[in-house]
This record gives structure tokens, C-alpha cells and sequence, in this order.
């Protein structure tokens, strides 16, 4: 499923239990690897244990990345983020709709611990291409399926205005 380059790169990969799985890739710079994790979190109902025993686990992955590697957290997270960034305004931008529930506030709390963005409200969009779910009464619509959450050095890359391979290039050397 990878690349030649990617699989030249890749440095390992580790299931962490069913839901998540990290994989982890040497960049153009010798010293700064990349870690992606990805993730399947419960749903918003699961019960408190799970949802907490999954946020523990992610926690304790995250715990071993470095500071100076890029790191990105994706999948899905079964959680709302909501439009009120009080609190979260470095996590999670302006750019969501309705209201935060539950899970959207463990995911956007475990962002702020660990100098994560939840990359894809930090960027402007269509009203239309921000909602995921519309009723079909069309009053509620929802933005549920955040996908890609980008560590603090690929943030800054992409902020400084490299949008194409965010100093994430893959390659081969060592």
C-alpha cells in the first residue's frame, strides 16, 4: 500500500490495540521523523471506560513523540468540534459548525495538551463543504468526521506558507 520512496522510509509501524495504529517515516532532515497515528475513536454513547481507556492509550503514544518531529494524528474521531473555540482557539481555529459534544471536547482537550491543530478548521471553507451530516429536515446539519490533526512543526510550515510537502518530503536516505 506504500510508495517504493515511502517504503524506503518507513522507520516501523505498531497496532495499539484495535483502534489504533502508528506508523513512523524518516523526512528529508536526518534528525526529525515523522509519526503518523491513526485512530478509530468509540462513538460519542460508547460507555465513559472505553472512551477513557482510548484517550489514555492515545495519550500515552503521543507521550513518546518528540517535540521536534512532525507528527499527525488522523482518523475518525466521532466527535463534533463546534463553533465556540473558547479556550480552543489555537487547536481548533474558527472554521466548525454546530455545537461540541462530548467526544469533540476529549478530542480538542488531547489537541491542546499536546500542541496539536485540528488541521482542517484551521483553513477556510464553503459553508456547504464544512458539514459532513444534514438532517432530513435540513434544520440540523453536523461537522462530525475530522480527520487530519497536524502536530506544532508541520503547523508552522504550513503557516509560513508551504503548502506542498509541508517539510514532510519522504526519502530515502538515513
Amino acid at each position: 500500500m506504500l510508495s517504493r520512496v515511502a517504503q524506503r522510509a518507513l522507520i516501523g509501524w505498531e497496532a495499539h490495540g484495535p483502534r489504533i495504529i502508528t506508523a513512523s517515516f524518516r523526512t528529508q532532515k536526518k534528525k526529525i521523523k515523522m509519526t503518523i497515528v491513526q485512530c478509530y475513536a468509540p462513538t460519542n454513547d460508547s460507555d465513559e471506560e472505553t472512551k477513557d481507556q482510548f484517550y489514555r492509550r492515545l495519550q500515552s503514544i503521543l507521550d513518546k513523540c518528540r517535540e521536534e518531529d512532525v507528527i499527525i494524528l488522523m482518523g475518525y474521531f466521532n466527535a463534533k468540534i463546534g463553533t465556540d473555540n473558547n479556550g480552543y482557539k489555537e487547536v481548533m481555529g474558527t472554521q466548525s459548525v454546530g455545537d461540541m459534544n462530548e467526544n469533540g471536547e476529549r478530542l480538542a482537550d488531547t489537541c491542546a495538551l499536546n500542541n496539536i491543530t485540528i488541521g482542517v478548521r484551521m483553513f477556510t471553507h464553503k459553508r456547504i463543504d464544512k458539514t459532513k451530516w444534514v438532517s432530513p429536515d435540513h434544520l440540523t446539519e453536523n461537522q462530525i468526521d475530522h480527520q487530519i490533526c497536524i502536530g506544532k512543526r508541520l503547523r508552522r510550515s504550513l503557516e509560513n506558507g508551504v503548502k506542498r510537502g509541508a517539510d514532510v518530503h519522504l526519502t530515502t536516505t538515513c
